[in-house]
């Protein structure tokens, strides 16, 4: 599992602390502009933004919450469509060694024809487990993810802090899981074809 750290928050880097300390992989939860105008919280990127006010946000994020693996996107339909920010993103993460991580907060998302375009491989999220909160309705979700991964080799599902079934839901299932053959990856290995 990798767990993403939303930025700017009064816990933030003691939550980022705490899950390295545990021996997960943590992410910078990025907070970037959405189309339906949402506040994406503190330390967000804007359209309109040049490069370097782009590479100064995300280089206050990590060195708060950091070290970390990697990058994802929290909302962003905005700026995962823009080429230009998107270009200003990644190549920030190729210079950094870091990896990025698509939420595909949008079908029109830009992030994967400007990876093609950098030569550098991301992530890009299948599944939202928790769309919608019934315990029921995860476990749903989580079965489509297992279809996926089954069909294809792996399957990236996404979670978030505030679904209270979320995290009960997961460690019950996860015995049940592990012995129909699937296992849990941290994100880094996914996206590095280290785990298949």
């Amino acid at each position: 599992m990798t767990i993403a750290v939303l930025p700017g928050l009064p816990h933030s880097a003691e939550a980022a602390r705490l899950i390295r300390a545990a021996g997960k992989e943590v992410f910078l939860h990025q907070p970037m502009e959405a189309i339906g105008g949402q506040n994406p919280g503190p330390g967000a990127i804007y359209s309109g933004m040049s490069a370097e006010e782009i590479r100064g946000i995300l280089a206050r994020n990590i060195s708060e919450i950091g070290p970390v693996a990697g990058i994802n996107n929290h909302q962003g339909s905005k700026i995962t469509m823009d080429e230009i920010a998107m270009e200003t993103v990644l190549a920030f993460c190729r210079e950094q060694g870091l990896f990025f991580l698509d939420s595909r907060t949008t079908n029109e998302t830009a992030a994967p024809i400007v990876a093609k375009r950098l030569g550098i491989k991301i992530g890009e999220r299948d599944i939202f487990v928790d769309n919608e909160q019934s315990r029921a309705s995860m476990e749903n979700y989580i079965r489509e993810g297992l279809t996926r991964a089954r069909d294809r080799g792996s399957a990236v599902m996404i979670g978030h802090t505030w679904s209270p079934q979320l995290a009960p839901a997961l460690s019950e299932l996860y015995p049940q899981l592990t012995k129909q053959g699937y296992s849990f990856s941290s994100a880094s290995n996914l996206i590095s074809g280290r785990v298949r």
